[in-house]
This record gives structure tokens, sequence and C-alpha cells, in this order.
């Protein structure tokens, strides 16, 4: 869009001073006409220019398989370059999630475990003498 605002101003631009080309001197018109050729001929040599473009390893298989009519090629693949390692990120997300819970479950076993295999009775474990009589012990 911001093109063709430039095109319709550049437009109005050559006819606006189309119009008033006659009131000029000959030799200031002249002077013009050179210009514009140079500038004319800069901008032509400036196009014509040839330019690097870096393409893929894959991009002539995916001409050559649509000119046989195999349809899009590896046009998929490009797709899939985004979506395979979020997938794999999303699995490896979940999985270490599961492997944690699965290794907090262990922990809590082996704990009832041996909270239920002791002699002790439950109702010293809830005792606060108790805690503080196995942590003065452990000193």
């Amino acid at each position: 869009m911001n093109t063709t605002k430039e095109l319709n101003t550049a437009y109005r631009l050559r006819h606006a001073l189309d119009e008033r080309t006659h009131e000029l001197p000959e030799n200031v018109r002249e002077r013009l006409s050179s210009a514009r050729k140079i500038a004319l001929s800069h901008k032509k040599s400036s196009v014509e220019a040839p330019v690097a473009v870096l393409q893929p390893a894959m991009a002539g298989r995916t001409s050559a398989f649509r000119q046989q009519g195999e349809g899009h090629g590896f046009a998929w693949l490009g797709r899939m370059s985004v979506l395979v390692p979020l997938a794999a990120l999303v699995f490896g997300i979940v999985g270490i999630y599961q492997y944690e819970q699965h290794q907090q479950m262990l922990e809590l076993a082996a704990i009832d475990a041996e909270v239920l295999t002791d002699d002790l009775p439950l109702s010293a474990y809830l005792d606060h003498g108790f805690d503080a009589f196995v942590t003065k012990g452990q000193d």
C-alpha cells in the first residue's frame, strides 16, 4: 500500500513538472533532459545487476518434484521443522515430571515402610518432646 502511494505521488509530480516545462528556457530543458537520461541509465544498470540469492540445498529438488507432478515434494518438511522440536520439548517435560513424581512416591513409600516396621508406636512420632529427643540424639 505504501508503494502505491509513492507511485501516485511520483506520477502527480511528473505530470506537474511536464506541464511547466514549456515555460523553462531552452538550455535548462536540455540540461534537465540530459540529467534525466543519465539518471535513467543508472537506474537501469542497477536494476539489471545480478543479485546473489542463498538457496537451501533441497530447493532444486522440490521444484523437480513439482515439475514431475508428484505434489509439493518436501514442503511439509518446513512445517515439521517447527513441530518436531516443539513436540520433543513437550514430551521431555512430561517425562521429567512423571519421573520426579515416581521418585517422590518411592521416597514416601520407603519412609512409610520404615515407620511401620519400627518398634515405636505412632503416637511417639506425634509427640513434640520425642522430636526434640531425636534431634538432640543426632548432635
